[in-house]
């Protein structure tokens, strides 16, 4: 293939499209760069396996390090698992990618994504995401692309295309919008309450943006005489379709308008009418074209009646706009909210059920040194709110090996972190590393909306002093043609069987999150619109049953949740603190039995189940670094006499003379007759001679001023 670079240019930043030079074997290959930053994005294609009735896309995205000039840590100092954030960014590249092949495809496909460099300006996701769809086009494999995404970012009052981590980190959004020729195929979000009119805005600027990139595509795949693979769909005999739907049709339009049934009932009803047909077919004649065709694929009976049972409650919404329970298109299921359900040694816990999607959500308190570690390509270091979601099988009724976090699990726990971020204290007023761990304990659609509110309950009943609670709400769409129905509050059987998965959380001022999946080659931003509006009473109508349950933080944390003190100390005493060997870091930690961390900037954060221990700990480190003034009074040991006065230490490491004029209101012939090594005594500074020296005094001290001293003296 001959080597062709195509660049576009958005506000004076280049994306710029380099095919023909690198991953030669690879079905296509697109290095994509903007700035320092440059991903190299390669599609391959297989052959079908047997027995796959789904598309078998696979997509990674890979992170190397030394784009950064980075050595990875750890002990084999070279890539391992994924990062979470790998993680999700190979989901950001699916999810666009995704519906855009036809549905009947069933071909093997990788997708890989590897950041070979990349500065600290531009993030690499969504050149990820658009070099996907090229490396496809050159793939020659059936696509109905291109497609391509953009990064919107709000800098003051304007929109800024493809921000810097910078400009997204001091901004309000941090908005992903990819698009095919036929409208918006996905939306992710993280937003500081925006109204929904600006996030409606950006979404209409990214998708101008899109659309652009999508022609530089088309330009380049022509430039290089490549046309796009438009296979014909496999032919399908419509015998058994026809057959299914006559033996089915009536009876599931009938379970479908019986709204008083429960999730369970309704899936055994319609497994008896599909096992009624497994009964008629076995009854046909064994050379019946409609028994061969079943006996020769064993899936086609099952996919074929899904397909009838989907078309049947589409058409239900469509037609009669009434769901299969029986609600409103606008319409949320009932809702039950608890707080403080587990005992107090877990700091708090929020439950929160809507329908029958329930979802237990759990706070944990931390100290800084429970902050996480990022060992990726992200200029952030490290993470002091951590969101995790759990979905285990019996949540739906099944059985199946439990493993580790997989990839909806990371992506579901990503939104509820980004829906609640901020809203989250700053850590100079709340210095707590917070944990929060979402159980979906029954799933019926939308848990991840349920995590969030579950997560809001939760973090008040810690005593987190959130800004504002959280809501959010699934929305879902129903398209056939020029008809639309946008759902509230979908549920598992609409999810399955609908085109749009839109889930918007926020607070009563505006948006903080978005995500929006889709199963269909794009939506007009008109309809998304329509969407987000609708989204909003959803959102305030599910508040106020929360807020019914706990209007705002408690005020006293958890009686086992650590108590924190934060407070600063000069960088350049860090040392001083932590010792030879950390010597007296240690010794403050076995003296009161709390910990202790300390950051570059001086900021020193101790922690304690014991309040009294975390001020006595507290004590000691502002002992260390004390610096005395004259007038301070203070309690102190005699520690050396001489002739013409004694030593007294007052702080750890800090001490002063008194001189013998200063022991006492009257001639002093001796010291001795004064003070001996040992004594406690009170004294106070009276003053500090240009050499740093400090001389104390036992004279004009106040009995208030005594009584303070010892009080201080006894946290020490």
């Amino acid at each position: 293939m001959q080597e062709i670079e195509k660049s576009i240019s958005f506000d004076g930043r280049d994306i710029k499209l380099r095919v023909g030079l690198l991953a030669p074997q690879a079905g296509g290959a697109v290095l994509v760069q903007s700035g320092e930053t440059a991903v190299l994005v390669t599609a391959t294609r297989a052959a079908a396996r047997e027995g796959i009735d789904f598309l078998p896309l696979l997509v990674d995205y890979e992170e190397r390090l030394y784009a950064a000039g980075r050595i990875p840590g750890g002990f084999l100092r070279r890539e391992g698992r994924p990062p979470e954030r790998a993680t999700l960014i190979s989901r950001l590249i699916d999810r666009p990618l995704r519906p855009l092949f036809p549905n009947w495809l069933r071909d093997d496909i990788q997708v890989v994504a590897t950041t070979l460099a990349m500065d600290e300006q531009v993030p690499p996701d969504v050149l990820a995401a658009t070099g996907a769809s090229v490396a496809v086009l050159l793939a020659k494999i059936p696509f109905n692309g291109p497609m391509a995404a953009v990064r919107v970012g709000l800098v003051g009052d304007d929109f800024v295309i493809n921000p810097t981590y910078k400009e997204v980190e001091n901004g309000d959004l941090d908005l992903i919008v990819a698009g095919s020729p036929d409208g918006v195929i996905m939306v992710e979000a993280g937003a500081n309450q925006l109204p929904e009119a600006d996030v409606i805005e950006a979404i209409d600027f990214g998708y101008e943006v899109v659309q652009d990139l999508i022609q530089a595509q088309r330009d380049l795949i022509q430039e290089l005489g490549i046309e796009v693979v438009q296979e014909p769909e496999p032919a399908t005999d419509p015998t058994l379709a026809t057959f299914v739907e006559e033996k089915t049709a009536a009876d599931i339009k009938e379970v479908l308008k019986q709204f008083t049934l429960t999730k369970p009932e309704r899936d055994e009803k319609l497994d008896a009418i599909k096992a009624d047909l497994v009964t008629a077919i076995g009854a046909l004649e064994e050379d019946n074209p409609i028994k061969v065709a079943v006996a020769a694929d064993g899936k086609a009976l099952g996919n074929t009646y899904k397909s009838v049972t989907k078309k049947l409650m589409r058409q239900q919404i469509l037609d009669e706009k009434v769901r299969v329970d029986g609600r409103q298109l606008d319409e949320v299921r009932p809702i039950y909210c608890q707080v403080g359900l587990l005992p107090n040694r877990v700091h708090g816990t929020g439950l929160f059920q809507r329908g029958l999607t329930q979802v237990m959500s759990v706070v944990t308190l931390g100290t800084p040194g429970d902050a996480q570690m990022m060992d990726d390509l992200h200029p952030e270091e490290e993470k002091r709110y951590l969101h995790h979601y759990n979905f285990p099988p019996y949540s739906v009724g099944e059985t199946r090996p439990m493993r580790s976090p997989g990839r909806r699990e990371i992506g579901h726990g990503a939104l509820a972190e980004r829906a609640l971020v901020p809203v989250l204290p700053p850590q100079e007023e709340f210095p707590y590393v917070i944990r929060v761990v979402s159980e979906v304990l029954s799933s019926n659609g939308s848990t991840s909306m349920g995590s969030v509110c579950g997560s809001t309950l939760s973090l008040m009943d810690a005593g987190v002093p959130i800004t504002k609670p959280v809501s959010g709400a699934a929305m879902g769409l129903i398209k056939e043609g020029d008809e639309v129905r946008i759902l509230t509050d979908i549920q598992g059987i609409e999810d399955f069987l609908g085109d749009m998965d839109f889930k918007v959380a926020g607070t009563d001022s505006g948006i903080t999150a978005l995500q929006m999946d889709m199963k269909i080659n794009g939506l007009p931003v008109q309809v998304i619109a329509d969407a987000i509006h609708q989204a909003k009473p959803a959102r305030l109508h599910i508040l106020e049953k929360m807020l019914a349950t706990l209007d705002q933080p408690r005020p006293e944390l958890s009686p086992y949740a650590p108590r924190l003190i934060s407070f600063k100390i000069d960088p350049d005493l860090i040392g001083m603190v932590i010792g030879p060997g950390g010597k007296k870091i240690k010794s403050i930690t076995e003296q009161t039995g709390a910990k202790v961390d300390i950051a570059d900037d001086g900021t020193v954060t101790v922690s304690s189940i014991s309040g009294e221990k975390a001020k006595q700990a507290k004590a000691l480190i502002e002992s260390i670094v004390f610096k005395p003034s004259a007038g301070d009074v203070f309690v102190g040991t005699v520690t050396r006499v001489i002739p013409i006065g004694a030593f007294v230490e007052f702080m750890p490491g800090q001490e002063g003379m008194i001189h013998i004029s200063q022991l006492a209101d009257y001639r002093v012939a001796k010291v001795e007759d004064e003070v001996n090594v040992g004594d406690e005594v009170i004294i106070k500074v009276r003053e500090i001679d240009s050499r740093g020296r400090i001389n104390l005094t036992r004279l004009n001290i106040h009995p208030d001023e005594a009584a303070a001293a010892r009080e201080a003296a006894a946290l020490r």
